[in-house]
């Protein structure tokens, strides 16, 4: 499982290093696609294989099933580590999440995110802001704390 929240930068070839504790898990290779709220989603192999599975079950002709599954396989791209533990992200998905240099790398349970900084420090103060409601909102998923 990842968990945890990292300080990172890209350099100027665009290499993000990997936090340690992430780098077993994501194995020799893994998917790195755009995710949602204007970040990066990174899957290991095994995780990307159920992502996949569950998007061919959306149905075809439905528009936003179409839009959302293009939308997230055409940003996937197959990436590996190099000797030193960094990713070379590609320029169109650094331009998706507006990385530059100083970035956040999250674990969150079966997948990592990565943000650009400053997209990261504003939404965790306007989610932080609204976590009771969110929260109270999860019980009608008979999730509970």
């Amino acid at each position: 499982m990842f968990m945890g929240e990292f300080q990172h930068s890209i350099d100027e070839k665009g290499r993000l290093t990997v936090p340690a504790k992430f780098r077993e898990l994501l194995g020799a290779s893994f998917v790195v696609t755009r995710g949602l709220d204007q970040c990066l989603f990174v899957y290991p192999m095994d995780e990307w294989a159920v992502m996949e599975k569950k998007l061919k079950a959306l149905p075809l002709m439905k528009a936003d099933a179409r839009a959302f599954t293009r939308f997230f396989f055409s940003g996937a791209t197959e990436c590996e580590l190099d000797k030193q533990g960094r990713v070379n992200l590609p320029g169109n998905l650094c331009e998706y999440a507006k990385l530059t240099k100083e970035c956040v790398v999250l674990g969150v349970s079966t997948r990592v995110e990565i943000w650009s900084k400053h997209t990261w420090e504003q939404y965790f103060n306007q989610s932080e802001e609204a976590f009771n409601d969110i929260a109270e909102k999860l019980v009608d998923f008979n999730f509970e704390l």
